[in-house]
């Protein structure tokens, strides 16, 4: 007996008869769109700046719903809550950690970097570490929970990759600094950054360790070190003194994202993470 023509895929479903990847990305593009715009313009009309938490929260809920709507558990895009989850956490941390020290060590021992002390007491600088905590949490749920699943769901692994790499960028473009010769390395190290974080996560199957690489990278680049985060100046533990003018080398006030021994670093921690089966998850659009 042939196949019902109920059973056979359409434009909304698939082939097992379940609603494509590209609207559940429709829809949560859709639900956070309408959860957002109300809260800046309410934001805006009460005088008070959305918070980075405030953001996490709403993309939070969006994704919630999401899941809840596909009766999936929240665990498939986060990954659960272990001990196993908290250790990718801080292996997270630590490659974060190298992959930015470890350029500014090499440009310290080379003459291009002095660093000086600025004094500023620890206390001092915990606003900016809750904040970029929230940075690397937001930023991960956004471009690594639903919109990179589902995306490896329906195209594949690196079809995938090159979308949200491409999306990460885009969202940079407006950072201060990103302009000249500066755009095109800060460019290419940011989707290289994304495809990184996008690795971590098929690597674990968590977000803990793409969340740890990202808070723990732009907290030694900005606070300990007081390079540039994406060209945001951040209070810190040290300042750089820059002893050559080619900002290629240093990434001058951008940070180290917009160098190339910062480019170096990111490509080197993306082979140590690069999954062993990377089209695992690819499936039916």
């Amino acid at each position: 007996m042939p196949p019902s023509d109920a059973r056979r895929p359409g434009i909304f479903l698939n082939r097992r008869h379940e609603l494509r990847n590209g609207w559940w990305i429709a829809a949560f593009l859709a639900l956070l769109a309408a959860m957002l715009f109300p809260s800046i313009l309410l934001s805006a009309r009460f005088g008070h700046a959305l918070t980075i938490w405030e953001q996490v929260a709403l993309i939070g809920i969006a994704t919630i719903a999401i899941q809840a709507m596909r009766r999936k558990p929240l665990a498939e895009v986060t990954g659960p809550a272990s001990l196993k989850s908290l250790a990718e956490l801080g292996l997270g941390m630590g490659a974060g950690f190298l992959m930015m020290a470890v350029p500014a060590v090499v440009l310290f021992c080379a003459g291009w970097v002095r660093f000086e002390a600025t004094g500023l007491a620890v206390e001092a600088l915990l606003p900016a570490v809750l904040a970029m905590a929230g940075v690397a949490i937001a930023e991960e749920l956004l471009f690594r929970g639903v919109l990179f699943q589902r995306l490896v769901a329906g195209l594949g692994v690196w079809p995938a990759q090159a979308a949200i790499g491409l999306l990460f960028v885009l969202t940079h473009l407006n950072n201060p600094g990103m302009e000249g010769a500066t755009r095109v390395w800060a460019g290419a190290n940011i989707f290289l950054a994304s495809v990184l974080f996008g690795a971590a996560f098929l690597r674990t199957r968590s977000l803990a360790a793409p969340i740890g690489l990202h808070f723990m990278a732009n907290l030694t680049q900005g606070v300990l070190l007081g390079f540039g985060v994406s060209g945001n100046a951040e209070p810190s533990l040290l300042s750089p003194r820059f002893l050559t003018d080619a900002e290629w080398l240093t990434g001058g006030a951008f940070g180290l994202e917009a160098s190339l021994p910062g480019l170096v670093a990111v490509v080197l921690t993306l082979l140590l993470l690069k999954p062993s089966r990377p089209s695992a998850q690819s499936g039916p659009a």
